[in-house]
């Protein structure tokens, strides 16, 4: 009996996401933000409420791998939780590029690819901004680098920039981006001091020097913390 082979085929299919803001016309900012693993979009859109101040257009895409976080055995019955996951370790590079795609082809819908010329009667296009939180940070930063869309900034909330991310790839598409990290000092994720000093000595050595944003808090996105970052302290 021969081995059994591993194929891949591309489908078509339906990404959700939700929107703050869809009636402000002409939006100063767009903000695309990424959720972490096992949230869903809407309930996390729901944080940026305060920033929905009749100047931004606030965006939550959903990873496209949904499922069901209880874990309670058994039948999954209309009041289980589902949570979504941007990508396992499991056929992760075509999860990437999956994700990529989607995201590139959502920044597409929501603002357009080219200013018109300086002079001309036009709409002047939003300032994209990029947030990822925990897992949404991996995602976010391998979108910004792997795929089409450069964001006027880069916000990374409460996880590591991905250790296999190509950083001298990163420093090339973040060159006009304002790269942010936001960390809570009681964040589990950054209980190993060595492990955030390996990430600065890498981003060092790539010429990337991001603005850092502390806070006393854990691993979670705090209010105070999200309008001061929103409005540029």
């Amino acid at each position: 009996m021969s081995d059994a082979v591993e194929r891949h085929l591309e489908v078509v299919r339906t990404a959700r996401y939700w929107v703050l803001g869809e009636e402000v016309a002409t939006p100063r900012e767009v903000w695309i933000v990424l959720h972490g693993y096992r949230q869903l979009a809407g309930r996390f859109l729901n944080r940026f409420k305060p920033l929905a101040d009749g100047t931004r257009r606030i965006v939550a895409p959903e990873a496209l791998s949904r499922f069901y976080a209880d874990l309670t055995p058994g039948r999954h019955g209309p009041g289980a939780q589902v949570g979504a996951s941007w990508m396992t370790r499991e056929d992760r590079e075509h999860e990437i590029a999956d994700h990529v795609r989607y995201l590139d082809r959502l920044a597409d819908v929501l603002v357009p690819e080219s200013a018109p010329p300086a002079g001309a009667p036009g709409p002047v296009l939003p300032r994209l901004v990029v947030l990822g939180f925990s897992q949404g940070v991996a995602a976010a930063a391998r979108w910004t680098v792997l795929g089409r869309t450069r964001p006027a900034r880069l916000i990374l909330w409460g996880d590591f920039v991905p250790p296999d991310l190509d950083l001298a790839a990163a420093a090339r598409a973040w060159r006009d981006t304002e790269v942010v990290l936001v960390r809570g000092r009681r964040d589990h994720v950054f209980a190993d001091p060595k492990a955030g000093e390996a990430e600065a000595e890498r981003l060092r050595a790539a010429g990337l020097e991001p603005r850092r944003v502390g806070y006393d808090g854990g691993h979670d996105t705090d209010p105070r913390v999200l309008a001061a970052v929103a409005a540029g302290s």
